[in-house]
């Protein structure tokens, strides 16, 4: 009984793969949040490089993957693809789980996929400085990781409340060389203005986009960097999903459903997406959505136009939202606490190519601490989700008598999230719902964009 299934440096992926290629319909156009037209790459020139935007708007199926971030990629890829034997064992479950796991990096998680590139990028383009927004810090860690790969100076908004819980990752990201900053700071004018309005804000990722996209426009050398969310960033992350299928080709195996947590949709995207052919092709196969009940963009949102910040800088994107003033609240530990999701991500559930469902945290973190006694890893919290969905789905199959194989993503690992652990384990933890007139009373303030004819 093989555990892991590992393959060779030469077999990293040489592509990335973009799922628009095999989309059923075009992607609605993104729009500028002042003129409210479609936004054209020299809109985007000041904050992105245009190999970047480029890639933004491709349609073509593979994108070539640098041999620069090929090499950078080497230090920890290809990552190990594992056979959950034991967690089978202690569910009596006849399903096959399997598990990507991308808390090998050196920083812990699936983001330096894509932090990596964006990096490469941003110094071939001439650029000394990125700025860019973390909300539990992992995103935050990739890219001071892959800006010190690369030589680049970066400035981190980390969401205030993350700051302050994940000392760790603060320190991580300056160990990297990058500045630090809790948001909302009063460093931009963004910030000084939501604190203005509440001095004790505890931030939200839209808020820390907010400021990083100010500091990236009002700075010539400096451009923005996301972790999660655009077209670009999904392609980058499909290498997860493109080594699992050669992994379970070794295995003789291939899997009836795929999960991934889910927030701004990096890591679902970086997994399930190179299975979207095999969806389009026929294939039975089941691509599900993890998120919390505290943050449920796509079970409770609205597909509509939105900002992807809060103070309305950044263009207007059509995807599931809770509306770009959503806070998500301070207890909850579980990560995934963006107000919106990819438009990729979002219009695949929209046309019915893949599934979404909610958790609440304590349940996560039971499957987690499941997991962790079994396999002997501990999950992130924002993998915690993936893992509580892999285990209901094996339980499925136990009372049904039905031998599945299911694949999922360890996003990262938990190394940095003991708090969180510790406050599980002291039965400290608390569920929370987020309440569905404070989803409403969020989307009423929705931008009215009429959505144009291309």
């Amino acid at each position: 009984m093989q555990t892991k299934i590992l393959l060779d440096e030469k077999q990293i992926p040489k592509r990335w793969y973009n799922v628009m290629a095999d989309l059923g319909s075009a992607p609605a156009p993104v729009i500028h949040p002042g003129t409210l037209n479609p936004v054209t790459p020299d809109d985007l020139l000041p904050i992105f490089p245009m190999s970047l935007i480029e890639q933004e708007v491709s349609s073509e199926r593979w994108i070539d993957i640098p041999e620069e971030v090929l090499k950078a990629y080497s230090i920890w890829r290809p990552s190990p693809l594992y056979r959950a034997h034991r967690l089978e064992k202690a569910l009596s479950t006849p399903a096959k789980i399997y598990y990507k796991n991308e808390g090998v990096s050196p920083a812990g998680s699936h983001k330096p996929n894509s932090a990596i590139p964006q990096a490469y990028y941003n110094k071939q383009a001439g650029i000394k400085r990125l700025a860019t927004e973390t909300g539990a810090g992992q995103w935050g860690c990739s890219l001071a990781l892959a800006s010190s790969l690369f030589g680049l100076e970066t400035t981190v908004y980390m969401v205030k409340v993350s700051f302050s819980q994940k000392p760790y990752r603060k320190s991580l990201m300056q160990l990297w060389g990058a500045e630090v900053i809790p948001s909302p700071s009063p460093k931009t004018n963004t910030g000084r203005r939501f604190l203005e309005r509440d001095p004790d804000s505890t931030g939200s990722l839209g808020m820390a986009i907010s400021e990083a996209v100010e500091d990236a426009a009002s700075n010539d050398d400096t451009n923005y960097a996301l972790g999660s969310v655009l077209n670009h960033v999904c392609h980058h992350q499909t290498v997860i999903g493109l080594e699992a299928i050669e992994q379970l080709k070794i295995a003789g195996d291939s899997p009836d459903i795929v999960i991934g947590c889910c927030g701004g949709g990096s890591n679902f995207a970086g997994l399930a997406f190179p299975f979207v052919r095999d969806k389009a092709n026929g294939k039975d196969i089941r691509l599900i959505g993890v998120e919390p009940s505290s943050c449920p963009t796509l079970t409770k949102g609205t597909y509509a136009f939105d900002f992807g910040d809060t103070a309305m800088l950044t263009p207007v994107t059509k995807m599931y939202t809770l509306g770009h003033d959503f806070v998500p609240p301070g207890i909850h530990a579980g990560g995934l606490r963006y107000h919106g999701s990819s438009a990729l991500v979002s219009q695949l559930y929209n046309e019915g190519i893949i599934e979404a469902i909610a958790y609440a945290q304590n349940g996560c973190f039971e499957a987690a601490t499941l997991f962790a006694r079994t396999e002997g890893l501990v999950p992130a919290p924002e993998s915690s989700h993936a893992v509580k969905c892999a285990v209901d789905e094996a339980i499925k199959c136990r009372e049904a008598g039905e031998e599945k194989t299911i694949l999922f993503n360890l996003s990262g690992h938990g190394f940095f999230d003991m708090t969180a652990y510790d406050s599980y384990l002291s039965g400290q933890l608390k569920d929370y719902e987020y309440p569905a007139e404070a989803i409403a009373a969020s989307l009423e303030k929705l931008p009215t964009v009429e959505e144009p004819t291309v």
